[in-house]
């Protein structure tokens, strides 16, 4: 047995076949929902994998997940796996020509779509003649003969495994961006996205040693822990961290999407102790939620909230700790290219920076050498090991990206930072954002967690506007708290003085009715410019 993603997860079935393993909650407020034991969830990727076969789609090419949260998604991504064929995640916001560019990059040959974006999808697939096998989730009004019913086609596969063997070398391809550039298509051998992704079978312990341990593991602990994914399944760190739950023998529970207030009726119904999330974009409604309508809400049970993707702020931070002293805040920092990189000090926050305590294989490099820089200096945070295997149809980024060093593989990471004495990484943000304002570099995130920190700033973005005197100059998209008073330019800036050094004081304010992120809760910087170029007109 090797580390294969789908090998691992049927070790797990064996030893707690009537364990639950998945909670689905429909559409919010419908009380509407699915249960399935490791046993059932087994049977039912059984039968997407062999329809999938049966259908003529083969080992080692591409299916894309064009949907929302389900037990369809993650039943899916388990049937890929187990027949050999490559899952890759599509961001369902896009329109059909970014779905049509994504298709084409991706090399699709099948899609499993939410019949909520047949239209898209219509539109996308004329560019795209390569895709010829398609599985439809939902009621079709337009009872289209395209696509096959999920139902069907799971009715048609056989509950049994059967599979020919599998490999560590089967990919798993997760697609990042898109709000910055085009999307790009991590290319991931399953071992090293089993180590770097999923620590290892035991994200917070000693990883295990062979194949075999990660079932003899559950077989020994008990169950108890509830994982809870809030983010859409299609942004690559919610997946796994069902996956985490999966190889714990633990159970996950996903909504078809983020809802704050039936969130936190559901982290009461099913004693949630673990919540994953992306940033104050989605820890700030649970808040106000807790606040307002759901005040008294029993979340006792949670122990843990993480967020990976975004940084919860120190403001926020400390609004729900208030809420939930019991719950346990991680910043956790890492990316689609390298899996986990670290946690964040509890010292982080506007004045010291955003350190993190970053694991045995992670570095800060200079970007040319690939040296590690001295204590204080600026580099780019770099990873070894387990890392992927480059970017797929894109050997140009992927050169730029990934190095060999003293015959080990390196991922060489956005993220510029400077290590401080004690080794702890200061990460300062993307150098694709970084601000050049009269010769001093600005990172838009520390702005930001700066600007956060007013009463009435609800959320924000910083980008930099083209600017005759300094180059660029420091601009703050803010979007208000309701009923927040607005406040002026030099509220602003003097509030942030008391948080930053002077060149980094926002010279625009923006004040927008909502501050746009993707799905997932990350920011969308190339709007925020767009915003702040148009308004500095």
């Amino acid at each position: 047995m090797e580390y294969n993603l789908a090998d691992l997860f049927e070790s797990v079935v064996d030893v707690v076949p009537d364990r639950e393993a998945l909670v689905y909650v429909d559409h919010p407020g419908t009380g509407a929902e699915r249960r399935l034991t490791y046993a059932e969830l087994d049977a039912a990727a059984n039968r997407i994998g062999h329809h999938l076969l049966d259908s003529g789609v083969r080992p080692g090419e591409h299916l894309g997940l064009h949907l929302y949260n389900g037990v369809e998604y993650l039943q899916t991504v388990l049937g890929c796996l187990k027949a050999r064929i490559v899952p890759v995640n599509v961001n369902y916001r896009y329109v059909e020509e970014e779905l049509a560019y994504l298709y084409r990059d991706a090399d699709l040959v099948a899609l499993v779509f939410d019949t909520e974006f047949a239209e898209r999808v219509a539109g996308a697939l004329p560019q795209v003649p390569e895709l010829r096998h398609l599985i439809r989730v939902g009621a079709d009004p337009q009872a289209s003969r395209s696509a096959v019913p999920f139902a069907d086609a799971e009715a048609r596969g056989a509950p049994g495994r059967g599979f020919p063997p599998r490999s560590a070398d089967d990919q798993f391809i997760i697609y990042t961006g898109g709000t910055t550039g085009l999307p790009k298509g991590v290319m991931w051998r399953q071992e090293d996205l089993f180590f770097a992704g999923l620590g290892g079978g035991a994200p917070t312990g000693e990883p295990v040693r062979k194949p075999q341990e990660l079932a003899e593991r559950v077989a020994a602990g008990g169950s108890g822990i509830t994982f809870f994914p809030t983010p859409p399944l299609m942004h690559g760190t919610s997946t796994l961290t069902a996956f985490i739950g999966f190889f714990f023998g633990q159970r996950v529970v996903v909504h078809r999407k983020f809802v704050p207030e039936e969130v936190l009726r559901t982290v009461a119904k099913e004693k949630v102790t673990s919540i994953s999330l992306v940033g104050d974009a989605m820890l700030r409604p649970l808040i106000d939620a807790l606040e307002g309508p759901l005040q008294g809400t029993d979340c006792s049970s949670v122990f843990s909230v993480s967020s990976s993707g975004a940084i919860m702020s120190d403001t926020v931070r400390a609004q729900f700790r208030a809420l939930l002293p019991n719950a346990v805040l991680l910043n956790n920092f890492g990316s689609s290219e390298s899996g986990f990189n670290g946690t964040a000090t509890d010292d982080s926050g506007p004045e010291r920076g955003f350190r993190v305590r970053v694991n045995s294989r992670t570095r800060v490099v200079d970007p040319v050498t690939h040296e590690p820089v001295a204590a204080g200096e600026v580099g780019r945070v770099a990873q070894r090991g387990h890392v992927p295997l480059g970017y797929y149809n894109d050997p140009v980024k992927t050169a730029e990206t990934f190095f060999e060093k003293d015959g080990e593989r390196w991922v060489l990471l956005g993220d510029m930072a400077t290590v401080d004495g004690d080794g702890v990484v200061i990460v300062l943000g993307r150098g694709s954002q970084c601000i050049n304002t009269g010769g001093e570099k600005v990172y838009p995130e520390e702005v930001e967690q700066a600007l956060k920190a007013h009463p009435d700033v609800y959320d924000a973005l910083v980008a930099g506007v083209p600017d005759a005197t300094w180059g660029s100059h420091v601009a703050a998209v803010v979007q208000l708290r309701t009923g927040a008073p607005r406040p002026s330019l030099d509220d602003i800036q003097t509030h942030c003085r008391t948080r930053l050094a002077g060149y980094k004081i926002p010279r625009q304010l923006v004040i927008t009715e909502s501050v746009r992120r993707s799905p997932s809760g990350k920011a969308d910087y190339r709007w925020a410019r767009e915003v702040a170029v148009a308004a500095d007109g």
